[in-house]
């Protein structure tokens, strides 16, 4: 048996996004242990160029978050991108995966074939539903 669009990616990010509850619980405990500000840790990056913790976050929600949207037709939720704490940074990634969960599998029926445009700067990249979720949406 084939498997489906629903199952190449609702589990996968789901997996990936409570892994990043692990790692800020992880970062949260070490700050703590070592008597730095966890909150600090928020807005640190690791590069001048790079997002820092609070970007990557977002960008990861953001990313699985419409990769279901694309792929299922199920309007995603919109956040603000305005999270300043760990605790708000748990609670967008909770959001994300309570949204990616309650999209019903036959959602993704026929995702395979669907055409999907994404807009990057100023390309229009078109994929069909298997290239994007292998090439652009999964990690």
């Amino acid at each position: 048996m084939p498997i489906s669009i629903y199952q190449a990616s609702v589990p996968v990010f789901v997996r990936g996004l409570n892994t990043l509850v692990a790692l800020l619980d992880k970062a949260e405990a070490h700050a703590q242990a070592a008597g730095l500000d966890a909150a600090a840790l928020v807005q640190a990056g690791l590069a001048d160029d790079m997002y820092p913790l609070a970007g990557q976050i977002q960008r990861a929600s953001d990313t699985s978050k419409f990769a279901v949207q694309r792929l299922s037709g199920v309007a995603a939720p919109s956040f603000a991108d305005t999270e300043t704490t760990l605790d708000a940074l748990r609670t967008r990634i909770a959001d994300t995966i309570r949204y990616i969960k309650s999209v019903a599998p036959e959602k993704f029926d026929g995702a395979e074939g669907r055409t999907i445009t994404i807009k990057l700067g100023a390309l229009q990249p078109s994929f069909n539903g298997t290239s994007y979720l292998f090439t652009f949406a999964l990690p």
